[in-house]
């Protein structure tokens, strides 16, 4: 198999996804806009061949970059990035060159939130109440009908970027004023908990592994309201949530992928679907199922790539926590407190890169232990705050 993956260096564990490739069989051959020896060691041992574009935005470039693989390799069986940014440019790659995958005509529904909530709603859940507003005028009227708080994001967005929580008519001026020239997505603000499905579908659309972590708080106040954030991947999952996770890996059509979909648990226990994302979830929760199932995520979706195939059994095991830390509070225990309290729970701890910094903190650990209550726990001492 030729698989092409696109910018293997970013984000850093992802070089793990090309050597497993590489263990499992596959050509690799990777594209990206960094100086070959600038790339870490792994990688390049991962790779058969490297092409360097000196801008990824550029499409022609890339066009030319599978040509020359096309010419030197034979036909390319796969091409992904498992990044949200690259999902255009690869649908479009694939349609062009005829590669297996989400194409162009298929990619709308797995970019754009008002989109995703018409199939929610097919898939027989009930997202929220939202609409795109492509003026002042619809904006203004929407917020009238239907009243504050609101939250704006791009219908066609990344993560929690360039958001914005609207609790009144000044909240909506302020953000009609300031929103980047995209067109934006108004929904009704809810309320709740935030927990996720996320997992592999195999060729034939059959989830194959899967996992549900919940959030301390919500990634957007994270980002903008510069807080702390912790996260909690479950022992079990709960059965509406598997429920709804498998509907929507249905409905979308979602095959030989990762996926990470989110919700709110609602105030009074009912499941709200917020949106779905055809990659694996970002910070290092790829690095946590392993921890938590006793497996290895990376080969396993380079078996079911490569050989349609997981012969890996998730054990359950662990319960595991995410916990980010701010530079800019200070908390009660120092990082040497923090080891010397929770050390055998601590399964890594590490700087964090600077683009995820502002949404899961500048420094995070990673802890697990069979008792949930134990973990979480932990994850409050690690944060609190010094008075």
């Amino acid at each position: 198999m030729n698989f092409v993956f696109l910018s293997p260096h970013f984000p850093p564990n992802w070089y793990l996804f090309a050597a497993a490739l590489r263990d499992e069989g596959a050509t690799v051959l990777g594209i990206a806009d960094l100086p070959d020896h600038e790339l870490r060691p792994e990688l390049r041992d991962a790779l058969s061949a490297y092409y360097r574009v000196h801008d990824m935005n550029d499409y022609d470039q890339l066009v030319r970059a599978l040509g020359h693989f096309t010419a030197q390799y034979g036909k390319l069986d796969r091409l992904d990035s498992l990044n949200e940014w690259w999902l255009e440019a690869e649908a479009r790659l694939r349609t062009d060159f005829n590669i297996p995958g989400i194409t162009a005509a298929e990619i709308g529904r797995m970019k754009r939130k008002s989109v995703m909530k018409r199939l929610f709603a097919r898939a027989g859940l009930t997202p929220g109440g939202g609409r795109v507003c492509r003026s002042a005028r619809s904006a203004r009227e929407y917020a009238a009908t239907v009243g504050y708080p609101l939250v704006a994001k791009p219908d066609a967005g990344v993560g929690a970027a360039a958001t914005f929580k609207l609790e009144n008519d000044a909240d909506l001026e302020r953000y009609l004023a300031e929103k980047p020239p995209v067109n934006y997505i108004l929904e009704q603000y809810l309320t709740g908990t935030l927990l996720t499905y996320d997992g592999l579908a195999d060729r034939h659309g059959e989830v194959a592994f899967d996992s549900s972590f919940y959030y301390s708080t919500g990634v957007m106040e994270a980002v903008n309201d510069n807080t702390d954030i912790w996260y909690c991947i479950t022992r079990s999952i709960p059965p509406d949530v598997e429920a709804a996770g498998r509907a929507i890996v249905r409905t979308f059509r979602i095959r030989e992928r990762p996926f990470h979909f989110e919700f709110f648990r609602l105030p009074d226990g009912t499941l709200a679907p917020l949106e779905i994302n055809v990659r694996p979830p970002g910070g290092m929760t790829t690095d946590m199922f392993n921890i938590a199932n006793e497996i290895d995520f990376y080969r396993a979706w380079a078996s079911m790539v490569v050989h349609g195939q997981i012969d890996q059994v998730p054990s359950r095991a662990f319960a595991c926590a995410y916990v980010g830390r701010k530079h800019r509070f200070a908390y009660e225990l120092s990082h040497e407190q923090v080891l010397g309290a929770y050390g055998d729970m601590v399964a890594a701890h590490t700087p964090i890169s600077g683009i995820f910094a502002p949404a899961i903190g500048d420094y995070g650990y990673i802890l697990h232990d069979p008792d949930e209550a134990r973990v979480t726990a932990a994850a409050r001492a690690i944060q609190a705050k010094t008075a």
